[in-house]
């Protein structure tokens, strides 16, 4: 379908990469990965024709369709979502259009034996035959599945699209690219503006379309469900492996080592020769040798190694005072903006030590509550933050509070404490901050550099509460790696919001789900939750209808759900002795306030009662007995809820 042949692309005098020659075929679904940087987006921008190349070809099949969603777009706000939509279909109603006008042209003509009358017959029956090829007949049915996929709820179809966020306006191209159903799809990033359903909807539509793919993602469970084919741009150079992404990550880890091995030999080589060199540069008898040597050394095509190893590479939160034991408590919380409800009844407590996320659909108000808790915007009802809590936050927004007039290490190196400042230089290459780039002035980064200064400059702050928006959307995977190894050390609390399920999985221990204006709990990993919401989507599938992608959805692999099991287990086993605990704590508290409102009752009469009546008495110490006995068993109880949150 497209054959790339010797391609090179130079800026200036940097080579980005040089002769690259593979061929995409009809059914390749290919995972195009490498740093930021290495040239992926370059590679589908020369592919769809926008970007030329310093040299080499690109031929395309002449009849082949393709379709590119970049990172970045120029979007046109006219239209309402169902109608921005419908421009997917734009060629079929031009075609619709023609065929009724030449059929209302074969209906007034009366020239039927005419050689113009058989040609409009002809080209009647040639538009008709394509019309039905395109398969579009119910293009209102394709519509609403695929918008719904994305997201989109049925009330939003006939909202204008200037209504909604940038995110939400890339998934209406996204649609209008999945609608149009071209030969070949190239993807950058799509998953960024979508949540965990939406993503899950995306990999199957995918998956079962029978089209070509070329798909940019540092999503590495999406791109390890949809590809099988994964070409790693690495030092100008390609490596073409048929294998999905997982399988890929083993054989790179073997062809690096095996780099390695040619590199230390070589340098051993390199070494010994240059020894040599010098030892006998003046000596007559050996000056063929030496001459020898240097032109073998000047020839010597010197290897690289794909990538500094940064398996080693560990970030460790400074030490941080102890929290109190609830750092988050909320009691029926509730947002409004106007008349429009974002969530209400919310109710949960955040323990010290928890790791939990929230997830749910892009709007249904995550990013809102975390600005609750930040103290940011009002709210009605009761948001405790626990004893001693220091919080670290980072948004999106964070990226605009540094101080653009310093450079990338100086940012880091006025907040690192102890031995981490003398890893900075590390620390920075391990976020894509390597080498001449840390002495960029912070005030030249575009917004994603930004934000992965903002990142490593929260990471060196002593902090015991963590509270993370999407904060993966600018990192490669090295980078998420590093980040979430070092959440996972994390002795504090967190919170992250997020829709990246790689990311979450073995850091979260509860998930928050936002949706339909609650916040509903679930103990357990992030796979846990996505397990247990495939059954209850099966159970709402008895009661209604839903538009669903094509086919059966993805299988999760069997070892995401059992690892940590044990550990789940006994995490519900706690939460179920605490909620225990917690019950009888509370149903002491309302007997106390129960006893105490009739002994103020009885002691109100006292003042005014005669002194023969002796009832009275006898009731008043009858309850004060009452309520000692019940002070007893509340501080019991409460010892015991002690107990239960310190196990």
């Amino acid at each position: 379908m497209i054959s790339i042949q010797g391609l090179k692309v130079e800026f200036g005098s940097q080579v980005l990469f040089e002769n690259i020659s593979y061929v995409v075929n009809k059914r390749d679904k290919i995972a195009l990965v490498g740093k930021n940087g290495a040239g992926k987006t370059t590679m589908l921008r020369i592919i769809t024709g926008e970007q030329q190349p310093t040299s080499g070809t690109v031929a395309r099949q002449s009849d082949i369709t393709i379709g590119y969603l970049p990172q970045q777009m120029v979007l046109k706000d006219e239209l309402t979502v169902k109608q921005e939509a419908e421009r997917a279909f734009e060629h079929v109603q031009q075609l619709d259009a023609a065929i009724d006008h030449m059929n209302s042209e074969l209906a007034e003509r009366t020239d039927y034996d005419s050689e113009d009358y058989q040609e409009l017959i002809e080209r009647v029956a040639e538009k008709t035959e394509l019309r039905a090829l395109m398969q579009s007949e119910n293009i209102e049915a394709e519509i609403e599945k695929t918008l719904m996929g994305l997201g989109f709820e049925r009330s939003d179809f006939d909202r204008p699209t200037s209504e909604f966020s940038g995110g939400w306006r890339m998934r209406i191209e996204l649609a209008k690219l999945l609608l149009r159903r071209p030969d070949v799809l190239l993807l950058d990033e799509p998953t960024n503006h979508l949540d965990i359903e939406s993503i899950q909807w995306l990999e199957t539509f995918l998956k079962n379309r029978n089209a070509a793919l070329l798909l940019v993602s540092h999503d590495r469970a999406f791109i390890d469900n949809v590809t099988n084919r994964t070409i790693e741009i690495s030092l100008g150079k390609i490596y073409d492996y048929k294998v999905s992404y997982s399988q890929f990550v083993e054989l790179r880890k073997e062809r690096v080592e095996q780099q390695m091995r040619a590199y230390e030999n070589q340098q051993k080589l390199i070494h010994d020769t240059e020894d040599f060199i010098e030892r006998f540069r003046y000596k007559a008898t050996k000056a063929v040798q030496v001459q020898s040597r240097i032109k073998m050394l000047d020839k010597l095509e010197r290897i690289e190694v794909d990538e500094v190893d940064r398996s080693r590479m560990r970030l460790k939160f400074p030490p941080a005072p102890r929290s109190g034991d609830y750092p988050v408590i909320a009691e029926d919380l509730r947002k409004d903006y106007g008349s429009l409800n974002v969530f209400h009844d919310v109710t949960f407590t955040i323990k010290r030590g928890e790791k939990v996320a929230f997830v749910g659909k892009n709007g249904a108000g995550k990013s809102t509550l975390v600005k609750c808790i930040m103290g940011e915007i009002p709210f009605d009802g009761k948001l405790q933050i626990g004893h001693n809590v220091k919080i670290g936050y980072f948004a999106q927004n964070q990226a605009q509070l540094l101080d653009e007039s310093l450079t990338v290490h100086d940012t880091i190196d006025y907040v690192a404490v102890g031995d981490i400042r003398t890893r900075i230089n590390d620390i920075l290459g391990a976020f894509m901050f390597g080498g001449k780039n840390a002495d960029k002035k912070v005030k030249v980064l575009s917004g994603g550099e930004k934000s992965r200064l903002a990142m490593i400059r929260l990471l060196l702050q002593p902090v015991n509460l963590l509270i993370l928006d999407e904060p993966t959307n600018h990192l490669d995977m090295p980078s998420k790696d590093v980040l979430k190894e070092a959440l996972q050390a994390f002795e504090g609390t967190v919170i992250v919001v997020s829709h990246d399920r790689d990311f979450l999985n073995g850091i979260v221990n509860k998930v928050y789900e936002f949706g339909e204006h609650r916040v509903r709990e679930h103990l357990g990993g992030i796979y846990d939750f996505l397990q247990k919401k495939r059954l209850d989507s099966l159970q709402q599938l008895e009661i209604k209808t839903v538009p669903t992608a094509p086919t059966a959805a993805e299988e999760i692999p069997e070892e995401n759900f059992n690892q940590g099991k044990m550990d789940y287990q006994r995490q519900k086993e706690r939460e179920r002795r605490i909620r225990q605990a917690e019950k009888k704590v509370k149903t002491f508290e309302a007997k106390i306030a129960e006893l105490e409102q009739q002994l103020a009752e009885i002691e109100e009469k006292l003042s005014t009662a005669s002194t023969e009546d002796l009832d009275i008495y006898y009731t008043h110490s009858k309850i004060s007995r009452e309520l000692e006995e019940v002070m007893a068993n509340w501080e019991a109880a409460s010892e015991e809820l002690e107990k239960a949150n310190h196990q």
